[in-house]
């Protein structure tokens, strides 16, 4: 393995985070908002930091406002997915096609992942509190579960990309 990373593997860092923040992101929402519905976007304001409305997910108009602000968020990924996409394209002219199958890109994408559970975890859950993976007795423990994971998409994503670099 080359000590050096070449220009094209430089090049899908940033496009390969974006990606794997949009693509973590709606893991987060698509599992754990819609299929468990363990959280929402606003499901634990009524205990946060920053004074936001609680809406009770638990009632029709609670629920209306969690799902408009889970719209919102999903929008954001979408964003995410949209702009990775199109730095990806901008930043690789040549064998397009070769840098899908790449692990230097899959190894940013699953660096961005963590970085999106990281960002959240923290943000989210720790500081302003509006949400927790799975509110109850034990949240605290599935939020560090949750920043736990991300550090471990984080430091994986990173070794994939790194025992790579310079082949594709």
């Amino acid at each position: 393995m080359s000590a050096t990373v070449s220009d094209a593997d430089r090049a899908v860092v940033l496009p390969g985070i974006v990606l794997g923040v949009g693509l973590g992101g709606f893991a987060d929402g698509i599992l754990l908002h819609q299929l468990l519905q363990w959280h929402h976007m606003l499901s634990s304001t009524n205990h946060d930091r920053v004074g936001v409305r609680y809406y009770d997910p638990h009632t029709v108009s609670g629920l209306e406002m969690n799902t408009v602000w889970d719209g919102i968020f999903h929008v954001v990924c979408w964003l995410a997915v949209l702009l990775g996409l199109a730095l990806l394209h901008a930043r690789v002219t040549e064998n397009r096609r070769a840098v899908w199958t790449s692990r230097v890109l899959w190894g940013w994408i699953v660096a961005g992942w963590g970085v999106f559970n990281l960002v959240e975890g923290l943000l989210d859950h720790q500081i302003l509190g509006i949400h927790h993976v799975h509110g109850g007795p034990h949240q605290a423990w599935w939020d560090a579960g949750f920043l736990v994971l991300g550090g471990l998409l984080l430091l994986g994503g990173h070794a994939l990309q790194r025992g790579t670099s310079g082949r594709r």
